[in-house]
């Protein structure tokens, strides 16, 4: 019998360290959204990649961060529920950054993991070799005893070989895998649309729209040759609505052309996408609004 490795991979570490980028490199697709915004990822995202002697299972997580609001408190909940039932748990870290209080609140929840814990510090191509070799003895000075120490750069592709192999010897010889082999997430299309047109939103509002946007998706129906989505663009208030709609409609359109290509891209198939703007206001204090727009508080 083929000697498989497969297991459980999690993602975790303070808002914009570089958690979404690592696994859509890793995967080569995108299934995460990435912006230079904070707190972008909201869901626990698996996503899936497969050797022919291993499977890895990562799951992307919400930056963990100061809760503002119910929303924030539910993706502390869902990044910290991440890391219970894996085989091992990447702790992220920019190589460019200060070691914060975050850094140090998401550590002391992690002693209590009984698996392998790997200090991934990322964006090491912003540093000299002896920076990072400064930096990585400063981890060292923090009370935690990590399984591995490695400085990776996704966008230079520098280490995450080694990464893959680090983790690998790390799983369990399982001896199957838990996804057929052409499976890269385990989320469902209506997930990876709301998010593809969410970070389109993020992506051309910038500064002017914070994260008070959520995608409802009205009606899916897939055919042979197309998807059809009709979506709405929820917001809190009436202002946000006017910068998401543009002058005369520019920025809609704008936002809705590029999503429709990414997905087309993703799903490697024709896409009918219409979005209309509605403001529902304070929906990220609401717990059931929150359900209702797609994050499920009881599922975690």
């Amino acid at each position: 019998m083929e000697k498989i490795r497969s297991g459980f991979i999690s993602i975790i570490g303070r808002p914009n360290v570089g958690k979404s980028t690592l696994l859509n490199t890793l995967l080569g697709k995108k299934v995460s959204i990435v912006t230079n915004k904070a707190q972008t990822t909201r869901n626990r995202i698996n996503g899936i990649l497969t050797h022919q002697d291993a499977q890895y299972i990562f799951v992307d997580t919400p930056g963990v961060h100061k809760a503002q609001h119910e929303l924030g408190r539910y993706m502390n909940k869902v990044a910290l529920s991440s890391t219970k039932g894996v085989d091992v748990i990447l702790f992220l870290a920019p190589s460019d950054e200060f070691i914060g209080e975050n850094d140090r609140f998401i550590l002391n929840a992690l002693k209590e993991r009984e698996v392998p814990v790997f200090l991934i510090i990322t964006k090491s191509d912003l540093l000299s070799e002896n920076q990072l070799n400064e930096k990585v003895e400063e981890w060292k000075q923090q009370d935690f005893t990590f399984e591995k120490i490695l400085c990776v750069s996704s966008t230079m592709g520098s280490n995450l070989a080694m990464l893959l192999d680090e983790i690998k010897k790390s799983l369990p010889e399982t001896g199957i895998k838990f996804y057929p082999d052409d499976t890269f997430t385990d989320q469902p299309e209506r997930f990876l649309i709301r998010e593809v047109i969410r970070e389109e939103i993020l992506l051309q509002t910038e500064q002017e729209i914070p994260h008070s946007v959520a995608i409802l998706i009205d009606i899916l129906e897939e055919k042979k040759d197309i998807i059809k989505v009709i979506a709405s663009i929820i917001c809190e208030r009436q202002s946000q609505k006017g910068i998401i709609i543009g002058n005369k409609g520019s920025k809609i359109k704008s936002i809705g052309i590029n999503s429709r290509e990414k997905l087309e891209t993703l799903f490697n198939k024709k896409f009918y996408l219409e979005l209309f703007v509605k403001t529902k206001e304070k929906w990220r204090q609401s717990a059931s609004l929150i359900k209702q727009l797609g994050y499920d508080k009881d599922s975690y």
